[in-house]
């Protein structure tokens, strides 16, 4: 699809959007909301363990998601081919839930970050066509990354306000994080919020596949994220049996100790440190690029960068590489923690040269 068709394409859903709020019968969330509705209708959408190929499109990706030793599986993924109606758009998350509800958060930032996303991205896409002092056309690279970067750190802030206000879900002290990838094109846009991770293969000057991490583990200890959370009163330091696991606390009690520093929820502690902003990042996918893998820290515990891209590119078929991954990281558990719950482990392989194929969206039920 060429790049004025796509403006037009975008523009034209965009004054659609508006519309639908200008009549008051929503905003353009509600547009967005139906998208996903006809996305799920024509089986463009996976939400459980599986793959997604569809004709004509470069994209393949595997997922799988296999719960852990502590009870319900707290992490949930979604996939969704062609996103927002654009033939050349992909939309990945994986979130990673904790806490007494952190299932129930995790699944409800997942269905709602898609449509917010969507509608955020077109809102400040039309914003900027009809600003004057902006471009399009001048350096597209970087304005697209602008136009992403503000839609992401709009959708987040909403996301976590809706779901404060939520009366259904206690998030109190209960929370989510959250890793996004769109592909547009040949441009990818990472949006993370936590310590899951995002990892990308791509091809060496020997040849050999070379692991590229995307993303930073937002731990506490991180020198900016500590700095962050002791400046508004909160606390970061290890227990006596976990050492080298720093944790979040109150300022005068021990709780809720959050391994990481950025999460959806956990409102309990987000006057102290703890933020739900993204981190967003892009990045041109060429031909030495293969594949990135996003996956929750239940595989980065266990398993290296190298390691797993050498499971994922030696998988014979690429429709059982996130499982293989998955497995891989069990099998690591239980060599590597002995002793230790095994947490709740998934990841999604999105292949950036799929071959032509007949196949459509498939989906298989997650392994127990």
């Amino acid at each position: 699809m060429g790049h004025l068709s796509f403006m037009f394409n975008v523009l034209a859903r965009s004054f659609s959007l508006r519309k639908v709020k200008n009549n008051g019968n929503g905003d353009g969330r509600e547009a967005a909301d139906v998208m996903v509705k006809d996305a799920k209708k024509n089986e463009m959408i996976l939400r459980s363990s599986g793959y997604v190929n569809v004709d004509g499109s470069k994209n393949f990706a595997a997922v799988c998601s296999r719960r852990g030793e502590k009870g319900v599986n707290q992490d949930c993924c979604i996939v969704w081919e062609g996103f927002g109606c654009q033939a050349d758009m992909m939309f990945c998350g994986i979130f990673d839930g904790h806490g007494s509800w952190g299932h129930f958060v995790a699944k409800k930032v997942r269905d709602s970050m898609p449509s917010s996303l969507l509608s955020n991205w077109q809102e400040t896409l039309a914003q900027c066509s009809l600003d004057p002092d902006i471009n399009l056309e001048s350096d597209k690279k970087h304005q697209r990354f602008n136009i992403w970067k503000h839609s992401y750190l709009k959708t987040c802030a909403a996301v976590d306000q809706e779901l404060e206000q939520h009366r259904r879900i206690d998030s109190f002290s209960s929370g989510t994080t959250a890793l996004t990838i769109v592909r547009q094109g040949e441009l990818i846009f990472v949006a993370n919020v936590g310590d899951s991770r995002a990892v990308l293969a791509t091809t060496g000057e020997d040849g050999s596949l070379v692991p590229v991490q995307l993303t930073v583990d937002f731990k506490p200890n991180l020198p900016q994220e500590a700095e962050r959370i002791l400046q508004c009163k909160g606390r970061v330091f290890c227990l006596n049996d976990e050492p080298g696991v720093h944790r979040v606390w109150l300022p005068d009690a021990d709780s809720p100790g959050l391994a990481m520093s950025r999460a959806f929820g956990d409102y309990c502690v987000k006057d102290f440190g703890l933020i739900s902003v993204p981190e967003v990042t892009q990045r041109h996918i060429t031909s030495k690029d293969q594949f990135v893998v996003l996956a929750t820290d239940g595989v980065w515990d266990v398993i290296t960068n190298q390691a797993a891209v050498e499971i994922v590119s030696s998988t014979p078929d690429k429709a059982k590489a996130a499982k293989r991954l998955v497995q891989s990281a069990v099998q690591a558990w239980k060599r590597k923690r002995k002793g230790i719950a095994m947490d709740d482990i998934s990841a999604i392989c999105l292949f950036f040269h799929s071959s032509p194929s007949s196949q459509q969206v498939h989906t298989a039920s997650s392994p127990k």
